[in-house]
C-alpha cells in the first residue's frame, strides 16, 4: 500500500474532516472513497469515448430521435 501526501488549503481539510466524521469513517478512508469514485467516473468516460469513437454517427442521431419521440407522446 502507498502514502500519499496531499497539501490542501486548511479550509478545505476541515470540511474534508468534517464529512468524514459524519460518514463515521477516516479522513484516510473518505479519502479512497473519493479516488475509488474519481477512478470510476475516468474509466466510465474513457469506456464512453472509446465505444463513441467506434460507432456510426448516423446510427446515433438515429437512436436520439427514437429517444425524442417517445418523449413528445
Amino acid at each position: 500500500m502507498a502514502t500519499l501526501t496531499v497539501r490542501l488549503p486548511d479550509d478545505k481539510h476541515e470540511r474534508l474532516k468534517a464529512l468524514a466524521m459524519h460518514k463515521k469513517i477516516s479522513i484516510n478512508k473518505l479519502m479512497e472513497e473519493l479516488s475509488t469514485q474519481a477512478l470510476a467516473e475516468f474509466d466510465s468516460e474513457i469506456r464512453f469515448r472509446t465505444l463513441a469513437a467506434s460507432g456510426s454517427i448516423e446510427r446515433g442521431l438515429e437512436l436520439l430521435d427514437k429517444l425524442d419521440s417517445s418523449f413528445k407522446g
